[in-house]
């Protein structure tokens, strides 16, 4: 058994690792590609796929350690579930990319699906939604969002989404549906975030009113949960208001659940947001606890940096990165934190942005601080100016800050790419710990 040990750990480290072969996060040699066509470095040359990994500035990283072995036994044992969440700005609520990651995670491994997790209706509140589900409803309602509506201007308190709609009518409808999509997830338990309170409408479910079992609510946090007899797909929700008095119905977001093994992706975003935005969502750590992340991706920073040089303070950013990071590890100390790099952008479309390598600068000394990675999006992109060739290769709009459609689903591919690397680094790491162990 030693021996071999001894001789895979040779070979490994051999074929992957620098000359410390004990810090194998750090030296790991990674290949161009792990799994999507090799053909891009022909097609789009100017991309430097070296970059396309998990930097670890650190040997070791528990956290990450720990949602490594989670994420393998839920592979191998169709058991279990990793809450995984990514918030940013536009880039996020959007959701294409991150759409695509969800749906490589659901539909990879034979028997490990998940559950859809957090939702908005941006429909309804009359802003660009994800196109991988849709929200309807007949009645009139009121968009809020932290960015344009300031917690402290409206009498809403935000939560993790940082949006809400609110409707004044006395019956109400609201209809799901997943559109667009492969992956579906039906859910057998639902969240309804509303009114903190007490909360004075009676919820019906149209012809699926059967199947909801059994209803709870929490006023103090603002919630209703909905337990199904049997999984559905699509929602029919009616609120009627149970006295003329009651205050109007507030939305904050739906979580759809459900008892199948595998991983939720919500991804957190809406157009304009910082990180500033964030942390002045009063409820967003409570919610965040309610259902506690195992892995949480921060792309944060095309906002925030979208400023003068001279306006930009790169210590603000990281004290405000730094507090995101710590709201999430209190949700659960074992979180892996992802911190990605923001695209490389063009101030109002003529300048260079010199503030996105002063923000990659933050992002790697928390990573070193807290032994977390980094995904560097900036310099896998070709660092500065680099979004003019993107743009220039049909991957970028002519903002030189948002990308194409085209230009989201490479990004995607690079994403689930860096994911598999760590994947392989992480076996690395344990086979050589583990061979050491037994000599």
């Amino acid at each position: 058994m030693k021996v071999h040990l001894l001789i895979s750990y040779i070979l490994f480290a051999s074929l992957t690792l620098g000359q410390d072969s004990q810090d194998s996060l750090s030296n790991y040699s990674f290949p161009d590609f792990r799994d999507i066509d090799s053909s891009m470095k022909e097609v789009y040359p100017f991309v430097d796929y070296t970059k396309n990994n998990y930097q670890f500035y650190s040997k070791e990283s528990k956290n990450f350690s720990v949602f490594y072995d989670k994420m393998n036994s839920i592979i191998a044992h169709k058991k279990g579930k990793l809450n995984m969440y990514h918030i940013g700005g536009s880039h996020l609520q959007a959701d294409i990319y991150t759409h695509d990651i969800r749906t490589y995670l659901q539909t990879r491994w034979e028997g490990v699906t998940g559950e859809r997790g957090w939702v908005f209706p941006f429909d309804l509140a009359k802003t660009n939604n994800p196109g991988n589900y849709e929200f309807s409803s007949p009645n009139t309602w009121t968009p809020y969002r932290s960015v344009v509506q300031k917690p402290h201007k409206v009498d809403i308190d935000y939560g993790i989404l940082g949006c809400a709609v609110t409707c004044a009518d006395s019956v109400i409808t609201i209809n799901f549906k997943h559109d667009r999509t492969t992956v579906k997830p039906p859910m057998n338990h639902l969240r309804i975030y509303h009114n903190v309170g007490e909360f004075p409408y009676w919820i019906h479910f149209g012809t699926d009113e059967l199947l909801a079992s059994c209803t709870t609510n929490n006023p103090e946090e603002g919630y209703t949960d909905v337990y199904f007899t049997d999984p559905v797909e699509e929602l029919n929700i009616q609120f009627c208001r149970i006295y003329d008095q009651a205050p109007e119905l507030e939305i904050h977001g739906f979580l759809m659940m459900n008892d199948e093994p595998g991983f939720s992706y919500t991804a957190i975003g809406i157009n304009g947001a910082g990180l500033y935005t964030y942390l002045e969502n009063i409820r967003f750590e409570e919610q965040l606890k309610a259902y506690p992340p195992d892995f949480f991706a921060y792309s944060v920073g095309t906002n925030d940096g979208n400023v003068p040089y001279a306006d930009f303070n790169p210590q603000v950013y990281k004290d405000n990165l730094e507090k995101m990071m710590q709201m999430a590890l209190r949700a659960n100390p074992d979180c892996a934190l992802l911190l990605t790099v923001p695209n490389d952008s063009y101030y109002r479309r003529r300048y260079l942005n010199k503030n996105i390598a002063r923000e990659r600068d933050m992002i790697r000394e928390l990573a070193a601080k807290y032994d977390m990675a980094v995904w560097d999006l900036y310099g896998l992109m070709g660092g500065l100016g680099s979004s003019k060739t993107w743009k220039l290769n049909g991957l970028m709009r002519s903002d030189l800050i948002h990308f194409t459609y085209l230009g989201y689903h490479f990004k995607g591919e690079l994403y689930i790419d860096g994911l598999l690397k760590f994947m392989d680094q992480m076996q690395g790491q344990k086979l050589i710990n583990h061979a050491e162990e037994e000599l």
